[in-house]
């Protein structure tokens, strides 16, 4: 009999301000793919923002799935239809390409049963992204603290749930690459120490539930969002309106262009309304933290169950 597979995997919000490379959290922001066997391997896109893309034959997922089969000394990929269907908006700094990257490797773990632990996924998905605070939240959902040496990877999972992130996201398109481009190589060491303390308040503060110490240390980085915010228009501005309107702090997604502020879960909508006025060439959204990390879903018979 044949079965059809579902995964779900969340976006991501990045850095948080100060946990630069570190900190992530998941989001209610969705790629999905349905695969089904077949004679030949077919990417069908189930959403318009994925139609120039996953047609390609080296789409990441793709790529991702032959790269896992690669290390694991497998042959060639089984054949799949694979319908995939996005709403995390794409190079603005909400997880896209590490979402594709965490269902490139589910994809290789079915189709050559590998039967990979969540750690083992969280471990292959940093080795090719080079970073785990995207990918590891897409697996394992929640707040996600963690550290990567270069060979493995620690990680601690909390939450935000109270609270909501007020998304504001532009038209433009920032890749990854560029907005690296305009960091400085070094920091002297009086200012890494100062940076280091901002971190680790921030964390403190999301550990004891804390928002508005949170907020503030987000808007303390010395990281990287004074060396990125001239690449993204009213930022400062929108930092500013926000505080104004009950924000606990504002902040770049990622490596942006989408600005996110976190707010008490309660006033979000409000917030939400008042932003969408002021600033109308924003697509603005209310996003929350996504707790499961990636899912599995199968469907026999028109019966779904979740694994």
């Amino acid at each position: 009999m044949t079965h059809e597979l579902t995964f779900r995997i969340p976006g991501s919000t990045s850095n948080l301000g100060p946990g630069f490379d570190s900190i992530g959290v998941a989001i209610n922001l969705y790629l999905e793919l349905t695969i089904v066997p077949s004679d030949k391997m077919e990417f069908i896109a189930g959403t318009p923002d994925l139609q120039t893309i996953i047609d390609q034959s080296d789409n990441l997922i793709r790529k991702t799935a032959e790269e896992v089969g690669a290390r694991y000394n497998r042959g060639e990929l089984p054949s799949y239809v694979v319908k995939v269907s996005n709403d995390i908006p794409l190079a603005r700094g909400l997880g896209s390409s590490a979402a594709a990257i965490v269902s490139g490797i589910e994809l290789a773990n079915h189709a050559y049963d590998l039967q990979l632990s969540e750690w083992e996924k969280v471990q292959l998905a940093t080795d090719m992204e080079g970073h785990p605070d995207n990918v590891v939240p897409s697996i394992v959902g929640g707040c996600v603290v963690a550290h990567y040496d270069g060979k493995e990877v620690s990680y601690q999972r909390l939450s935000i749930e109270p609270c909501r992130f007020i998304a504001m996201i532009p038209e433009q398109e920032l890749k990854t690459s560029e907005a690296r481009s305009v960091l400085p190589r070094e920091m002297s060491y009086s200012n890494a120490v100062a940076a280091s303390s901002v971190a680790n308040v921030l964390v403190a503060a999301i550990a004891t539930g804390n928002w508005a110490l949170a907020g503030r240390m987000m808007e303390k980085d010395r990281f990287h969002q004074s060396y990125r915010k001239p690449l993204v228009p009213h930022f400062e501005s929108l930092q500013q309106w926000l505080e104004s309107n009950g924000a606990f702090g504002t902040f770049l997604s990622g490596a942006g262009p989408t600005i996110l502020s976190l707010v008490d879960a309660s006033t979000s909508m409000q917030i939400l309304q008042r932003v969408q006025s002021a600033y109308p060439a924003f697509s603005c959204k209310v996003l929350q933290e996504d707790q499961q990390g990636l899912e599995i879903m199968t469907v026999e018979n028109s019966n779904e169950m979740k694994s």
